[in-house]
């Protein structure tokens, strides 16, 4: 029994690099959904994903666009507040999301962040400066490359990326966040139908 216990790790790990309780950014074994929730350093993340980090939302350059995340074709939560010190005073969490309710005074919340769990990523800033999906998944603390997400790559598992509804072939860390697009991350089997269109 232990003997067969391990084989069946050994072969988690030629699989995923990772067996038990997975691996740093939450991902798991090869038929677990991974646990990915917003980070505790928003501002230091923030600033790595190369963005600068503001003490209130400012509507002059205002843009969304929307991020599925799809494994086995089941949708993984974009978690609420990425992008944003839940830790900051103005910052306030209810059952609608995470926000200020006024400016910080001291910065608190990045040009790029998410409000709600609905997949939405604002950008809202002074700077006419789009965003890149990069940013976002550096922010939230998930490797994003051509060939991984989080712990899962290929070939050992299959990943796809769409752009209001087409396979983007390309470097999805320089997808422009839009306004009004939307993106698709398909990890392992894809869902049944794959999102077109911005939600509305």
């Amino acid at each position: 029994m232990a003997l067969r216990a391990t084989a069946v790790c050994l072969l988690a790990i030629l699989a995923l690099s990772g067996c038990g309780s997975g691996s740093k950014d939450g991902s798991k074994a090869a038929g677990d959904a991974p646990t990915w929730p917003a980070p505790p350093d928003p501002m230091k993340l923030t600033k790595q994903a190369g963005l600068v980090p503001e003490q209130a939302e400012y509507l002059q350059y205002h843009v969304h666009a929307h991020l599925d995340v799809f494994f086995n074709g089941e949708p993984i939560v974009v978690p609420a507040g990425i992008g944003i010190d839940t830790s900051n005073p103005n910052v306030v969490s209810d059952t609608r999301g995470v926000g200020l309710k006024q400016p910080c005074e001291e910065p608190c919340i990045s040009p790029l962040h998410t409000h709600a769990t609905d997949g939405i990523l604002h950008t809202e800033t002074k700077t006419p400066q789009p965003n890149q999906l990069g940013q976002l998944f550096t922010q939230w603390a998930v490797r994003l490359t051509k060939n991984c997400v989080g712990g899962y790559c290929k070939p050992a598992v299959p990943i796809k990326i769409y752009v209001d509804g087409k396979v983007e072939t390309g470097d999805p860390t320089q997808i422009e966040l839009k306004n009004l697009r939307e993106v698709a991350v398909v990890i392992g089997t894809p869902p049944a139908t794959i999102p077109e269109e911005f939600p509305r």
